[in-house]
């Protein structure tokens, strides 16, 4: 099942022009890693989301799509 925070990551990395490995690269882990949080498989934890946020330059609520009910 994909999450919004897959379909994000792919979007992001896309827009970045990087591939699944050069961003895996970057998180210091394989490209099947990346390949598994695009397809769903599974979710990066809260550092890897931090991290995704900070190479992307955008916030963890942006990369999650959080929206407070305020």
């Amino acid at each position: 099942m994909k999450t919004k925070i897959a379909e994000n990551i792919k979007f992001y990395r896309k827009q970045m022009g990087l591939t699944q490995g050069q961003l895996a690269e970057m998180l210091h882990g394989k490209k099947s890693l990346v390949s598994n949080y695009e397809n769903g498989y599974s979710t990066p934890d809260i550092f890897t989301l931090c991290k995704l946020a900070d190479i992307f330059d955008i916030t963890l609520d942006e990369l999650v799509e959080w929206k407070s009910d305020d």
